[in-house]
C-alpha cells in the first residue's frame, strides 16, 4: 500500500530587507562638514598665520618708524594727521596689507574645491546646492570674524602703546571701540566678498587677481574721478564704503556715515553671493 504523506508546509519566500531610512542632513551637519574641509586644508592655516604675522608685525614696525621719525623731527608733517585720527593710523598700517591674506583665503575656500574636483563629491553628498554654499559662507565668516577681531584689537593695543609718546588713544575714547570692532567686521565681509567672486569665477588665479585689483587698484583710482559724481562712485565702491567703519572720525566731505558705508559693502557682497548662488544652480560642475 502506498504510504500517504502529508505535504510539507510551504516555506515563505524571504522578503528583501527594507532599505535603511534616509538620514536627513541638517544645516548643522553641513556646517560641521564645511568646517572639516576648511580646517583640513593646509592653505587655511598658513594664510591665517600669514595674516596674523603680517598685520601685527607691520602695525608694530610702521607705527614705531613713523613715531620715531616724528619725534626726531624728520616727519613733522605726519604729526598733525596722526594726532587728528590716531585710530585710522594705527589700524591702517597693518590691516592695509594684512587684508590681502583674507582676500586670498576667501577665494581659496571655494576655488580649491573646483581645482581639486572635490566639489563634485560635495554636491553628491548634498544635492541641494544652496545649503552647501550657505554653510560654507557661514563657517568661513565665523572663522574670519573671530580671527579678525583678535587681530584688530591686538593691532590697536600694540599701535597705541608705541604711539603713546606722540598721542594717547584708548578704547574708552569716543568711537574708538566701534572702529576697532568695525575693523573685524570689515575683514569678515571682505572675506565673503572674495568668496563670492571666487564662486563666480571658479579659477583661483583669476579670482585672486580680480579681488586684489578691486581692493588695491580700482578703489584708489576712483578717487581721481572729478566732480560730485566721481565722489559718489568712489565712496559707494564696495571696499571703500566698507572701510569707513574702521575710522573713528568722519570727514567733513564724507558722503556716508561709517555704518552706512558698511551697509553698502554688505549689500554689494550679498548681491555677489546671490549671483554666485544662481550660477551654482544653473551651471554644471
Amino acid at each position: 500500500a502506498r504510504r500517504m504523506t502529508s505535504p510539507s508546509p510551504a516555506i515563505p519566500a524571504s522578503r528583501p530587507a527594507a532599505p535603511p531610512a534616509a538620514h536627513r542632513v541638517g544645516f548643522g551637519h553641513l556646517m560641521l562638514a564645511e568646517w572639516t574641509k576648511i580646517r583640513s586644508v593646509r592653505s587655511t592655516l598658513w594664510t591665517l598665520l600669514l595674516f596674523v604675522v603680517v598685520t601685527l608685525g607691520l602695525t608694530a614696525l610702521f607705527t614705531w618708524l613713523t613715531v620715531h621719525a616724528v619725534n626726531q623731527g624728520k616727519a613733522s608733517g605726519r604729526a598733525a594727521s596722526i594726532v587728528a585720527d590716531p585710530t585710522s593710523f594705527i589700524l591702517g598700517t597693518g590691516l592695509g596689507l594684512g587684508q590681502l591674506a583674507i582676500c586670498v583665503l576667501g577665494v581659496l575656500v571655494i576655488t580649491s574645491e573646483y581645482s581639486t574636483g572635490t566639489i563634485r563629491a560635495s554636491l553628491l553628498a548634498v544635492p541641494k546646492r544652496l545649503p552647501m554654499l550657505a554653510a560654507k559662507a557661514a563657517v568661513f565668516s565665523v572663522l574670519v570674524l573671530v580671527i579678525g577681531e583678535i587681530v584688530a584689537f591686538g593691532s590697536f593695543l600694540i599701535g597705541s602703546a608705541l604711539a603713546r609718546s606722540l598721542v594717547k588713544v584708548s578704547l574708552s575714547d569716543p568711537n574708538v571701540t566701534r572702529a576697532v570692532v568695525g575693523a573685524g567686521l570689515y575683514l569678515t565681509v571682505l572675506g565673503l566678498f572674495a568668496l563670492a567672486i571666487g564662486n563666480l569665477i571658479r579659477h583661483t588665479a583669476g579670482a585672486i587677481t580680480t579681488v586684489i585689483g578691486l581692493v588695491l587698484v580700482i578703489g584708489p583710482l576712483l578717487a581721481l574721478l572729478p566732480y560730485s559724481w566721481g565722489a559718489h562712485i568712489h565712496e559707494y565702491f564696495p571696499t571703500v564704503a566698507g572701510a569707513l567703519i574702521t575710522a573713528d572720525h568722519q570727514q567733513s566731505n564724507q558722503l556716508l556715515s561709517p555704518w552706512q558705508g558698511f551697509g553698502v559693502f554688505c549689500l554689494w557682497t550679498a548681491l555677489l553671493l546671490a549671483a554666485g548662488a544662481y550660477l551654482l544652480q544653473r551651471r554644471d560642475t
